[in-house]
């Protein structure tokens, strides 16, 4: 889901929302209870979960780095000479 970054207009208070994209935006301020909320434009940041991600992400402990302990391990090499 999308992280959206908003701030309220009346106290400059700022804040992220993790909302689906068909949410409606956030109009009250938590911090002055007023209907300023304006929706930042920023870079867009979004969280991965669920079945299917990166081998390693949100596993803890020993379950870390399974492609490592497998057994055969691949190393590159890069020839740094220059002529």
């Amino acid at each position: 889901m999308p992280i959206y970054d908003y701030r309220c207009a009346a106290c400059d208070h700022e804040l992220e929302a993790i909302q689906k994209i068909s949410d409606d935006k956030l109009v009250d301020c938590p911090a002055c209870a007023k209907p300023e909320l304006k929706k930042q434009l920023s870079a867009a940041g979004f969280r991965l979960s669920g079945s299917g991600w990166y081998e390693t992400d949100f596993k803890t402990g020993n379950k870390k780095n399974l492609s490592e302990s497998g057994g055969s391990s691949k190393t590159s090499t890069t020839d740094a000479s220059s002529s």
